[in-house]
């Protein structure tokens, strides 16, 4: 993957959220005369510091909204889920990790009158839809990169925000239980298939068709608060 030429200046800052009893770190990046702010929910085996989600944070910001990438889960319990696998599958726990990060992203001076979008991925994506549709109007617009929108289960048609469903061309399962999520959606969406691209879209140019698509969706469905 090519490094962007985009280089918008932002605002950034280490951050940690509350949600329960847990601290999740994160980093805010906001640039000058923000619109909005894009949550990043990202899936097993990777991070806020994921080069692939820093590649499309750095494109969202040269769009004129701002990031924040945060861990869902804590350190401790990223060494849990590499053992057991288990917990990059509570989708509820996830969502509500998201929930109180959106929440928290309401109330910081710098962000608490931009409108709110999700990005997510893999089994973050489906916490991004469950989360969405918890929060209702509060969320402008979600899109899912190689995501398990299947995972939301019954919160699909309860989905109010604008959602777009990114999916590689060769990630063939992954495909079919976009489509299968589509249908069940009710909100405005659209599902793109990027031709020649695997899970990760690591091949050259999909990454970038990611997040060109991603920045353009949150351009369109921005909703100030």
């Amino acid at each position: 993957m090519n490094s962007p030429t985009v280089g918008t200046r932002v605002n950034a800052r280490a951050v940690r959220i509350p949600s329960g009893t847990a601290m999740l770190d994160g980093e805010l990046s906001i640039p000058p005369g923000a619109t909005g702010v894009v949550l990043f929910a990202h899936g097993s085996g990777s991070s806020r510091h994921s080069p692939r989600n820093q590649y499309v944070a750095q494109v969202i910001h040269d769009a004129g909204i701002g990031t924040l990438l945060f861990d869902l889960l804590t350190p401790r319990e990223e060494e849990e889920d590499s053992e057991t696998g288990h917990l990059r599958f509570d989708i509820p726990l996830l969502a509500r990790r998201l929930v109180d990060a959106t929440t928290w992203i309401a109330g910081q001076p710098d962000t608490r009158n931009l409108g709110i979008g999700y990005f997510g991925a893999s089994t973050g994506a489906a916490a991004a839809l469950v989360a969405a549709a918890e929060l209702g109007p509060e969320i402008g617009a979600v899109v899912s990169r190689g995501g398990r929108p299947d995972l939301a289960g019954p919160a699909l048609p309860a989905v109010q925000a604008p959602t777009l469903l990114i999916v590689g061309g060769e990630d063939r399962l992954v495909i079919r239980l976009n489509e299968e999520s589509y249908a069940r959606l009710q909100c405005v969406k659209q599902l793109v298939i990027v031709h020649g691209a695997t899970h990760l879209f690591v091949e050259p140019g999909a990454l970038e068709a990611v997040a060109r698509l991603a920045a353009g969706w949150f351009q369109q469905y921005r909703r100030p608060r």
